[in-house]
């Protein structure tokens, strides 16, 4: 018995690390994708060739081409980098603003907690696709503000999460002798509560990312981001909706990318969360 449990054990620390390595090597794909599109891209994203429009893939075209004879595949390969960055903007756009309102409500006193908290209730409220579509009302559309609608619209998310750790922080020994020594309310919550606070962030910020990328895709299929012709996976699938029962390859394989990163950055959130948590 002793030597089935050592013989188990190494293959239930293999199977555990087995999401967070598929993960990982899923976006260290999508990275260089990002950083390196040309190496993947078989030709330009943005040359019209109205004589091979609606091409189904093929071995010139592997994945066919639009209405326009653009390669399918090179515009998905350098669409990557403007769909997923916009998710990673707006990611970091709400953990910041989310970091801000949560330290303020935790550090502030009372009032300042009520405020806040309220503030995040209302907010709360509203779905974040509306919300980010009155954002866009007020300043505008375009990749840049798209980013921001959505980063505003998730920063309650975080706040919440900031605040409830920073509380928790905040009663511990080495903050509590920080105040005795004489360090003020700011210098204590930026440089002995906020680094600890930053795993769980990190955690849901990891899984934010793909529902980012997701209502990136959506305003961009709204025509509310980048414009044509500057691929991008959603205005790829704006553009594929009217050609489903002719060209289904102009928007099935768009939308396949999206799946594809949102289950990678996803899986990769949720294994490195439940590691944190054992």
């Amino acid at each position: 018995m002793t030597t089935l449990l050592v013989h188990r054990r190494p293959a239930r620390g293999a199977a555990s690390r087995l999401p967070v390595a598929a993960g990982g090597l899923a976006v260290a794909l999508i990275a260089a994708v990002l950083l390196f599109p040309s190496w993947f891209a078989t030709h330009s994203p943005e040359t019209n060739d109205v004589l091979n429009a609606f091409a189904p893939p093929s071995a010139d075209h592997l994945l066919g081409t639009d209405q326009l004879g653009r390669d399918v595949f090179s515009r998905l390969v350098h669409g990557a980098r403007l769909s997923v960055t916009i998710g990673l903007v707006a990611t970091v756009v709400g953990v910041v603003l989310g970091s801000v309102l949560g330290l303020a409500a935790a550090g502030g006193g009372k009032w300042a907690d009520v405020v806040v908290m309220r503030l995040t209730d209302v907010w709360l409220a509203f779905p974040e696709i509306l919300l980010a579509l009155l954002m866009i009302a007020l300043i505008g559309p375009g990749a840049a503000n798209v980013a921001v609608a959505i980063g505003v619209a998730a920063t309650p998310y975080y706040g919440r999460l900031v605040r409830g750790q920073a509380l928790a922080v905040a009663r511990s020994e080495y903050v509590e002798a920080a105040r005795v020594l004489g360090v003020g309310p700011v210098r204590t919550a930026l440089r002995h509560v906020l680094p600890n606070v930053g795993g769980p962030v990190i955690v849901l910020a990891s899984l934010g990312t793909g529902s980012a990328v997701v209502a990136a895709a959506g305003l961009s299929l709204l025509g509310l981001g980048p414009l044509p012709p500057t691929p991008e996976w959603g205005a790829m699938l704006a553009e594929g909706q009217g050609y489903l029962s002719t060209a289904w390859w102009i928007a099935v394989f768009p939308g396949a990318a999206i799946v594809a990163v949102v289950l990678a950055v996803t899986a990769l959130g949720r294994a490195v969360q439940s590691r944190s948590l054992r």
